[in-house]
């Protein structure tokens, strides 16, 4: 921990201090019920505290991403940010992806491309894409193995994008591989 989160620790412990004694000069008289709701507010807080950091792990067994309902059938339910969202590993690296029609190319973040060992010094960015954001920089490359669920597809062409970007994209280079796309239900169907 740095000097300041001492600080920071330090300042909460006061805070902490003065409101609980605050509640002790003001209910003194009734102490037992001032400390069995201090406890349940405690309890509350770790139960946030506990609920946020297994988040990630609630949500993909709450609101699954995506699973295989037949041989080469993929279902995808909608997010609740409105899009379509898919894990495919790439050079045996998972990586989460943007199902986006409107997008040519498999755009891979300038993070996922490291993960998935793609060396951006060794990329030639000479390519610009027309994105909401602007025109951006773009490097091509090939990557040796996409999987999705059951379906293995081999050296795939993608493009690098030079600016970070929240997520990496699923255009319709690795798309137009399926026999058929439907959205129907809130749902995308990708079937091969």
């Amino acid at each position: 921990m740095s000097g300041d989160d001492y600080g920071r620790l330090a300042y909460l412990g006061l805070i902490l201090v003065a409101v609980s004694g605050w509640l002790i000069a003001e209910s003194r008289t009734n102490l037992g019920k001032t400390a069995r709701h201090a406890a349940i507010w405690g309890l509350i807080f770790i139960g946030t505290v506990g609920a946020v950091g297994l988040w990630p792990s609630i949500r993909d067994q709450v609101m699954p991403r995506q699973s295989m309902i037949g041989s080469g059938m993929i279902e995808v339910p909608r997010g609740v940010d409105g899009h379509y969202r898919l894990v495919l590993t790439i050079s045996g690296v998972a990586v989460d992806f943007i199902v986006d029609t409107g997008a040519t190319d498999v755009v891979l973040s300038p993070t996922d491309a490291r993960r998935v060992g793609l060396d951006q010094a060794s990329l030639n960015f000479s390519g610009t894409a027309r994105t909401a954001n602007g025109i951006v920089r773009t490097a091509r490359a090939q990557v040796s193995d996409v999987r999705l669920g059951d379906i293995v597809d081999l050296r795939l062409g993608v493009s690098v994008n030079s600016s970070e970007m929240d997520s990496s994209l699923l255009g319709m280079s690795y798309l137009q591989r399926f026999e058929r796309i439907e959205i129907a239900a809130d749902r995308l169907i990708l079937t091969r």
